[in-house]
């Protein structure tokens, strides 16, 4: 092929395989094994293969390698956040788990909202991933449509289902917030309160463990919540410490649904002159880096967040390879941080 012909192909479209082929003066079935198994050819053949592709311009079509191969080596991530730590721990666990494999990943920012997570799964279904590692358990009907209707494996991440033939990876975040609040409880506090932010799927199951046990040691108190469905800064907990305060001001203990949240607490109490934690107990969720060099240090939950990242890739990879894992269900579990804010 001329370069005048390369031109006008694209020009009218795609640079094809066949075009790559001839350009290289090659079957298309060599230019093929080239590109998509190497090894299988000579170093000088791949040598002319690479040249055409370069010079052509090629963009090898993973769906129909997918269709050829029954594989496209692409696996979709969903996280509801790009900026928050917790997130990019986890995304750093998959990369490491799939890294190994050349797989190719497909990630996506939610931002917790349920049109855009139907949008990423309809666009990077169109890519034939091999598998999704989506973030948490709860989806709109028309997501839980798409995902049941699917013919691959999906991992759920950061939280366990009660259904035990899904495939999740995780820890109880109901069963977290209980311990923190029976933590607290075991402390003597007695007037505990529970701030929470962003309102996804993840604080409202800390906030129902936080419930339970304020129910069980006779001490739930509406006026104890502030909840608010704005993202968490470290701002707005200094904000929504006020609030507390304000319409519950014998409150002991407050167990914030996150660090950042509960950095700002910190801070606002400090300003207003309160000590914590010998007035005003204050305790957060996920051990931020920050958190163990606070002064006074946070008392948070620890979670396996790169863990979690790296088992939930090992295990989808583990059943697109036809495996059938004896644990569908990974608990890794969460720490308890004891340290001197409360």
């Amino acid at each position: 092929m001329t370069k005048t012909q390369a031109g006008k192909s694209r020009a009218s479209g795609r640079i094809t395989l066949a075009m790559v082929a001839a350009h290289a003066g090659v079957a298309t079935m060599t230019a093929s094994r080239a590109i998509t198994q190497p090894e299988m050819v000579s170093q000088a053949l791949r040598d002319r293969v690479d040249k055409a592709v370069v010079e052509l311009g090629y963009v090898p079509n993973r769906a129909a390698r997918a269709l050829a191969s029954s594989q496209s080596k692409v696996i979709a991530v969903l996280v509801p956040s790009l900026s928050n730590a917790v997130f990019t721990e986890v995304l750093a666990g998959i990369q490491d788990a799939l890294g190994p494999d050349d797989y190719q990943i497909l990630i996506g920012n939610t931002r917790y909202s349920d049109k855009e997570e139907e949008k990423l799964i309809n666009t990077y279904l169109q890519s034939a991933p091999d598998g999704m590692l989506l973030s948490g358990l709860t989806h709109s009907p028309r997501v839980q449509q798409i995902l049941s209707s699917l013919r691959m494996p999906v991992v759920s991440m950061m939280d366990m289902s009660t259904d035990p033939s899904q495939l999740t990876v995780g820890f109880s975040q109901f069963e977290a917030g209980h311990a923190m609040t029976r933590y607290l409880l075991d402390k003597g506090h007695k007037r505990i309160g529970f701030i929470g932010a962003q309102l996804d799927e993840r604080t409202l199951r800390r906030a129902e463990g936080y419930r339970k046990a304020m129910q069980d040691a006779g001490l739930a108190d509406s006026r104890l919540e502030v909840m608010v469905s704005e993202p968490s800064t470290i701002a707005l907990g200094a904000e929504l410490l006020g609030r507390m305060l304000a319409q519950a001001p014998d409150c002991d203990a407050i167990f914030c649904c996150n660090d950042d949240l509960a950095h700002g607490a910190i801070y606002q109490s400090q300003r207003r002159g309160i000590p914590v934690p010998s007035r005003l107990a204050i305790c957060g969720f996920n051990d931020l880096p920050t958190s163990a060099w606070m002064n006074p240090s946070l008392t948070t939950i620890g979670t396996p967040r790169y863990r979690i990242g790296f088992e939930a890739a090992t295990l989808l990879r583990s059943v697109i390879k036809g495996d059938d894992p004896p644990n569908k269900q990974i608990d890794l579990g969460f720490t308890l941080m004891a340290r001197e804010s409360a």
